[in-house]
């Protein structure tokens, strides 16, 4: 049960210390205390924890303009994020998590100002029929976080510049662009700025909870550790991990999100397997990872892995498998 509400908020725009923030309020939330995080990076694309950097973001492109590519720890698909987009994270631990609480907070925030917000499946947040906010979940060790984006006024030049979503997602979702679907609520609310929407998700957090609302400071952190976890978000490893010499590749998209399969084969072996996905469940990657490298290199042989292992997903990994004829 929640009886205490804290607030976090810093000036840093450096993507890489705010995500190790994050990581380090997620691992310290105390029992029965839920933190609101608000923060902002500077030109970034997140990308989400089992995405292909070089798939979901102009690299290049990106680095050229003096941006900066991120990893998080949650699934779900690439984000853009500049000083005309708000972020928020909910922590909490595992047992206090309440995602319609925690959604409610943003819209009672939309309400004080004046909007009308709808919840569209799982992880967006629309108005005027369009996404303003894309949200994404995590959870280690019993503690959890659900995170996202608030589009005030970002520039939806650079947004459509920087990201790449895979033809098969815009077709799956039924429109032409990235921008075709979004929409900065400061053309909705003239005037509206992410310092005016901080507060009223401050002022919408203490009425949904109910309870009063403590400020933390960077006291509350351990700067060492923040720093360790900074310094490996921003290592090439983390952000691109390895590029394998690919033996076979295939990719496809289902209702529940894209998976692209690399493996290296010697021998008739799965010697290394890498799996991007932008599936809202993070674990699933790893997991397919972990299940079929080793395997004998048929369609056979896989999908027995794969149905022991991932029962859920089993049905369309094996239709794709098969439709590869290997």
């Amino acid at each position: 049960m929640i009886d205490k509400i804290s607030l976090f908020r810093h000036d840093c725009t450096d993507p890489y210390r705010n995500l190790a923030v994050e990581e380090y309020l997620m691992e310290t939330v105390q029992p029965g205390e839920c933190i609101l995080y608000l923060w902002q990076n500077q030109n970034t694309v997140v990308i989400g924890r089992n995405q292909n950097a070089w798939k979901e973001c102009r690299t290049s492109v990106l680095e050229a303009e003096g941006g900066h590519m991120a990893r998080r720890l949650s699934g779900g698909g690439a984000v853009f994020h500049d000083l005309g987009n708000l972020n928020f994270t909910f922590l909490v631990n595992e047992a206090d998590y309440d995602l319609d609480r925690q959604l409610g907070v943003i819209e009672m925030a939309c309400r004080e100002l004046g909007l009308h917000a709808e919840r569209s499946g799982r992880n967006d947040v629309l108005a005027d029929g369009r996404k303003f906010s894309g949200n994404a979940f995590y959870h280690s060790r019993g503690k959890a976080y659900h995170h996202g984006t608030l589009l005030v006024d970002v520039d939806g030049e650079k947004l459509a510049r920087y990201l790449s979503p895979s033809k098969a997602k815009l077709q799956a979702k039924g429109v032409d662009s990235v921008r075709a679907r979004v929409v900065n609520l400061a053309e909705l609310v003239p005037g509206l700025t992410c310092e005016r929407m901080a507060r009223a998700m401050e002022n919408a957090f203490a009425a949904v909870y109910g309870l009063p609302l403590e400020r933390a400071d960077e006291g509350r952190l351990d700067m060492e550790t923040v720093e360790r976890l900074r310094a490996r978000n921003a290592s090439r490893e983390w952000l691109y991990g390895p590029r394998l010499p690919l033996s076979f590749a295939c990719q496809e998209r289902f209702d529940w999100g894209s998976v692209q399969l690399q493996m290296q084969v010697e021998s008739g072996v799965v010697v290394q397997t890498r799996v991007y996905s932008d599936a809202m469940d993070w674990e699933l990657a790893p997991a397919l990872e972990k299940l079929l490298t080793g395997s004998e290199f048929s369609q056979q042989a896989l999908c027995l892995r794969i149905r022991a292992g991932l029962a859920q997903y089993a049905g369309d990994l094996c239709d794709m498998l098969t439709r590869q004829q290997i």
